[in-house]
């Protein structure tokens, strides 16, 4: 198991949260995601490496953005 941590802006509430999670966990390979509203921290696990521009895709289909 692989775990990335990344920082998702302009989330405001629980609602966002939701949305990043869903479509990140939308993610072939995706085996958990977890948000953390306050912080903005993502942590991602997988079965195997994923492409960071997956990830990137799925948050901003989400409505947000990964901090570069």
């Amino acid at each position: 198991m692989i775990t990335s941590t990344y920082t998702v802006t302009g989330m405001t509430c629980g609602h966002c949260v939701a949305s990043v999670k869903e479509e990140v966990g939308q993610v072939p390979g995706v085996t958990g995601v977890e948000v953390d509203l306050d912080s903005g921290r993502m942590t991602v696990t997988s079965d195997g490496p994923l492409e960071a521009a997956r990830i990137r895709e799925a948050v901003a289909e989400a409505g947000y953005q990964l901090k570069d």
